[in-house]
Parts: C-alpha cells; sequence; structure tokens
C-alpha cells in the first residue's frame, strides 16, 4: 500500500515528500546560500543577473568570479550572458552557451560545454561527452590559461540549452 504523498520511482522504489522541510533563509548579507555556498539567484539574462551571482559569491570566490567575467568579456566582447540553475552561463545570444562556473565549497567548477577541444584540455573529465571542467581553488587561478580556454572555447559552437 502506498502512503499518502508517496510516488512510486522508475525503478519502483518508493519516496515520501517532505513537507516539514523549512524554506532556506538568507544569511547576514542577505543571500541564499544553497550547497557549498551556491548563492541562489534567481534566473535571468544578461549582465545584471552574473553580476548578482558574483557580488553574492563567498569569500575568496568573489575576487575570482569578477575577474573570470572581466577576462571572459575581454576576450569576447559581445557574450551574451545569463543565469540558470544557479549558474552564470557565457554564449552567443542565440541560446547556446559555451562556458558556465559554479560555486561550491573548496572550488569554482568552471565548465567548458566543448572542452574536449580545447588544447591543452582541461584536466577534470566529465560524464557528459564533450565536457571538460576546470577546478579553481583558493590561490590557484591561471589567468592566462583561463584567457585562452575562454578564446578557444568562443570560437566553436555553443551547447544549446
Amino acid at each position: 500500500m502506498e502512503k499518502k504523498g508517496a510516488k512510486a520511482r522508475s525503478n519502483g522504489a518508493k519516496t515520501t515528500m517532505d513537507k516539514t522541510r523549512k524554506p532556506l533563509k538568507p544569511d547576514a548579507d542577505g543571500v541564499v546560500r544553497l550547497s557549498g555556498g551556491n548563492p541562489q539567484i534567481a534566473k535571468g539574462e544578461g549582465d545584471g543577473p552574473v553580476q548578482a551571482y558574483i557580488a553574492a559569491m563567498p569569500g575568496w570566490t568573489k575576487a575570482i568570479g569578477a575577474e573570470m567575467d572581466a577576462t571572459i568579456m575581454r576576450v569576447v566582447p559581445k557574450a551574451a550572458k545569463a543565469v540558470k540553475w544557479n549558474t552564470p552561463l557565457y554564449g552567443f545570444g542565440d541560446g547556446t552557451w559555451f562556458l558556465a562556473f559554479h560555486v561550491f565549497a573548496k572550488y569554482i567548477k568552471v565548465t567548458f560545454f566543448k572542452g574536449e577541444l580545447l588544447a591543452p584540455m582541461p584536466a577534470e573529465t566529465s560524464k557528459v561527452k564533450g565536457v571538460r571542467y576546470l577546478h579553481i581553488r583558493e590561490g590557484a587561478f591561471e589567468a592566462k590559461q583561463f584567457a585562452d580556454w575562454v578564446r578557444q572555447a568562443s570560437k566553436l559552437p555553443g551547447e544549446k540549452m
């Protein structure tokens, strides 16, 4: 017999919706933080949501986020920007994207959607075909290499999202 509020999963297991979970509350800076300190920012197109995300990045990640944004815009001046899924995206303005980043507790994860085509390839692999990641840890941002990857990625076809 299935419990009220439960639903069957495709593998036959059942899960009960947790109706007692309290909504996340803003921290002292007024920012709602998800796991790893990732700021919860309303989705939106353009520079405004991306700047709001960067401003809400915790600790050392904020300065790196601002530097990454400035580098991307210097290398690809007409790059389109958006925040979706609490993640800044950079692309071509046609709904395709070449780069995204996301805050975790100990690093910033940069996603290159066609990263397997970059030379040299970013170090971190993905289960998603073609995707490679760059994990930026405190004190380890290599601006010159990042700019080169941005230049390369911006010349490849974007990923539709």
